[in-house]
């Protein structure tokens, strides 16, 4: 587990990275990414839309673009402020503080769930990504990105040292494992590092 796997530690990273995030998150993710990671998902107008690990809200302000019914979920309170800043006069968009293992959900709330740059922060990430399919109604779409692990061996035992990293099987494991069909992957990247991350998008089964 790296270091930044561990719930407090995140929280304590993110009170910093919160003040320098939104001019730092363009060199790894940015609209041009985010716009093609939108196509994928298919949301519709008026679907109620989960953003798992919001952060200061840049995924959110993408799934405004297609349903007004978002809701925007993150354990840190200072990612969550500068969401709030951000996006707080729009009245449809609800941000809840909340755990990723243990969302504050019912059953089958949501028509889509979105998280991108958290489930690398996550402890246990097929737990998570349980509780997103839980939420999700059965048979419909969620979208996730992480980190694409680096070739490089000496890159990936960094990488690993400090969260969760994964290629296409790993990421194959942990979407099966939590109950998920229809995985499939996209690599998606900056200009720099076009495979920088690992965009998936998997089906929660129909009941």
């Amino acid at each position: 587990m790296g270091v930044l796997e561990h719930k407090a530690r995140a929280r304590l990273f993110y009170k910093y990275l919160s003040k320098v995030y939104d001019q730092v998150n363009p060199y790894i993710w940015n609209e041009d990414m985010r716009a093609e990671a939108l196509e994928l998902i298919d949301i519709q107008d008026g679907d109620r839309v989960l953003d798992v690990g919001c952060g200061t809200g840049f995924a959110t302000e993408g799934l405004l673009q297609y349903t007004d019914d978002v809701h925007g979920l993150d354990q840190s309170i200072h990612q969550l402020e500068k969401a709030w800043a951000k996006l707080g006069k729009h009245e449809t968009v609800k941000f809840y503080r909340g755990d990723a293992e243990r969302l504050p959900f019912r059953d089958g709330q949501f028509d889509k769930v979105w998280s991108s740059g958290s489930i690398e922060y996550w402890p246990e990430p097929v737990k998570a990504l349980r509780e997103i399919r839980r939420v999700v109604k059965p048979g419909n779409k969620v979208l996730i990105v992480g980190p694409n692990h680096p070739r490089n061996f000496v890159m990936g035992k960094l990488a690993d040292a400090m969260m969760l990293f994964y290629d296409e099987a790993e990421a194959d494991r942990m979407f099966a494992e939590a109950g998920f069909v229809d995985i499939e992957h996209t690599l998606m990247g900056p200009q720099y590092s076009p495979e920088i991350a690992i965009v998936t998008v998997a089906r929660a089964p129909e009941k």
